[in-house]
């Protein structure tokens, strides 16, 4: 019986075993240091938070695994050896294989700072991290503020997280507005006022320069690129993730900054393959990064290779980009391609609509000459994914897109509808006079 191995539980890994088992009997092996069971990493934050508890995490129950006739080892990996076939694991066991899968995703970046391996510095990206956090920060007697640094979806996350159990926080971000190098101007000042009216500390603009010990060894300060020394007893490290490959070096395996795969998700050793955060496309699929830490690109990527292992070759596709994240209590969503001002090209043209009092805002982006929409970013506004899938597959046009708008809203009954006013602006803006049409479900579920 041919034997898979999957390095990694997370949705990728797993997603692969779930698929593989559907469509065959192949004997299918995860290992993974982390966790015993597979567990949603979105939803630390809220076992933090006191939402839930861990075991709420695990989609499965610890029967699932066993009656599906997956192998589940705990350990760690020390090296792979392609030429024989098998992995040699920390506790001096070793496991043969078929065909390999490597699913262990990223670790935190950490850029050679001074103190950046002091305790209670640390980063927010797994199981052993929430842990070590619950210990370095249980209060704000024990922790009496915290410096983030780093401005993306982990560092937000984890000043929420924080500023759940009224600990103060200090959040550094080296750009001159949040994330201004995704978000649009509009968008990104947006979130800047909405972190500072949860009496976050944003320091925009402000670079980490060294993380300074007490007596003990322990963080005390850190001392930011203005010469400002904050004291604080915990530093998150949330300036990004980089790919958890360090032990296949010398393996054979072709690496770049993750591991090399082609469109098939297969490496340059043949019965080798790597899917998820840790995977690196070899050539560029349409606009998106090579690396893509994105948690449904790693379920896409189970579930196509799934299909390969089983006999039915299929290339990666993932199709358009789609993504969501919440800031704070603000949802967001993206179709399509929306550039900030600082990566757009010259053909790309934003339009932006904000809510005069509330956190809700809109930009679409389309082709200034041929007016063809690109995308869309929404906050605080739910959008149905299917209809902007469609509409981009067909190339319409941003006046169609406005015109039908209220066909992709998916907020829930008795939600406030901005539609009007969006539109109401486009037309203002471009000297239009788009009627918008009231919601359709027979166009929203038809299939053409």
């Amino acid at each position: 019986m041919e034997h898979i191995i999957i390095i990694g539980n997370g949705i990728s890994g797993v997603t692969l075993a779930r698929h593989v088992r559907k469509l065959s009997d192949k004997k299918i092996t995860i290992i993974s240091a982390e966790s015993d069971y597979f567990f949603s990493r979105t939803a630390l934050m809220y076992v933090y938070m006191g939402h839930m508890k861990f075991k709420h995490t695990q989609p499965y129950e610890d029967w699932f695994w066993k009656k599906n006739r997956i192998e589940l080892v705990k350990g760690y990996v020390e090296k792979v050896d392609p030429a024989s076939k098998i992995i040699h694991l920390a506790n001096n066991t070793t496991l043969s294989y078929d065909k390999l899968v490597i699913a262990t995703g990223s670790k935190p970046n950490r850029f050679g700072w001074p103190g950046q391996d002091l305790p209670g510095v640390q980063g927010l990206y797994s199981k052993q991290d929430l842990e070590t956090l619950e210990k370095n920060a249980p209060n704000n007697t024990v922790c009496q503020r915290a410096v983030i640094v780093g401005g993306g979806l982990i560092g937000i996350e984890m000043a929420e997280m924080l500023r759940s159990r009224k600990i103060p926080v200090t959040f550094l971000v080296r750009e001159k507005s949040f994330w201004n190098g995704v978000l649009p101007n509009g968008e990104s000042a947006m979130i800047n006022q909405h972190i500072l009216a949860h009496h976050i500390d944003l320091r925009l603009d402000t670079n980490l320069k060294e993380i300074i010990p007490d007596e003990q060894g322990r963080v005390k300060a850190v001392i930011t690129d203005k010469g400002e020394t904050i004291p604080c007893n915990v530093v998150g490290l949330t300036a990004g993730v980089t790919p958890n490959i360090d032990f296949l070096k010398g393996s054979g395996i072709t690496l770049g900054k993750g591991v090399k795969v082609n469109r098939f998700l297969e490496t340059s050793v043949p019965d080798v393959y790597a899917i998820g955060d840790c995977a690196e496309q070899h050539e560029a699929l349409d606009q998106r990064r090579p690396v893509e830490a994105v948690w449904y690109t790693g379920r896409m990527m189970g579930e196509t290779l799934a299909q390969t292992l089983c006999g039915k070759r299929r290339a990666y596709n993932p199709g358009h980009w789609f993504n969501s994240a919440k800031f704070l209590d603000i949802e967001y969503q993206t179709y399509g391609w929306v550039f900030s001002e600082r990566n757009k090209e010259d053909h790309e043209q934003h339009f932006h609509w904000r809510h005069p009092k509330e956190n809700i805002c809109i930009t679409i982006a389309y082709h200034k000459e041929t007016n063809r929409f690109l995308g869309i970013n929404t906050f605080g506004i739910r959008m149905r994914h299917e209809i902007f899938d469609r509409w981009l597959n067909q190339n319409k046009e941003v006046d169609h897109v406005l015109t039908y708008l209220k066909d992709a809203n998916f907020d829930p009954e008795f939600y406030t509808q901005y539609e009007d006013a969006i539109v109401a602006k486009y037309n203002a803006e471009h000297q239009k006079n788009i009627d918008p049409k009231k919601k359709s479900w027979k166009r929203i579920f038809s299939k053409a």
